[in-house]
């Protein structure tokens, strides 16, 4: 079993976007079996809740299923327990190697370093408002980061 977990800052706009895509993406490839896929958030902030309205319209948008998915805070046990942890941000990152260095398993990485461009981050819609711009970053990615785990993972 493959064991991605996205990070962002409060898990309810980018990661579970990212989530709810590469989940979406895994299942159309045949390969739901062979992965487990989740997301939190650096705050606790929104603990419990639902993704966020322009998250959830852009999945609606795309035919892409959120059902059951609700904002968690990461904890150390993650990063033992997930191969991949992949961040949204810098700052994500940082926060995410701090925790690391208590709990060393997982492979941490930022999101942007598999999708070519000048970004290297995925810009919060949540302060931003522009839900299409990270919709497309996280679609660019979600297919790089596929073939890069599959092709790890052999």
């Amino acid at each position: 079993m493959i064991r991605v977990l996205f990070v962002c800052l409060g898990n309810i706009c980018r990661s579970p976007m990212a989530e709810a895509y590469f989940r979406d993406l895994v299942k159309k490839k045949g390969l739901a079996d062979q992965f487990d896929i989740d997301s939190a958030g650096i705050g606790n902030w929104h603990e419990g809740k639902p993704p966020y309205i322009g998250t959830r319209d852009k999945l609606d948008e795309a035919g892409i299923s959120y059902e059951g998915m609700t904002a968690r805070q990461i904890k150390h046990a993650d990063l033992d327990a997930f191969d991949y942890i992949i961040t949204m941000d810098h700052q994500n990152y940082q926060d995410v190697m701090t925790l690391r260095e208590q709990a060393p398993t997982a492979k941490v990485f930022n999101y942007m370093d598999v999708v070519d461009g000048d970004l290297e981050e995925v810009p919060d819609p949540y302060h931003t408002g522009k839900f299409d711009e990270t919709f497309e970053l996280i679609e660019l990615g979600a297919h790089q980061l596929l073939t890069d785990i599959l092709k790890e993972s052999k």
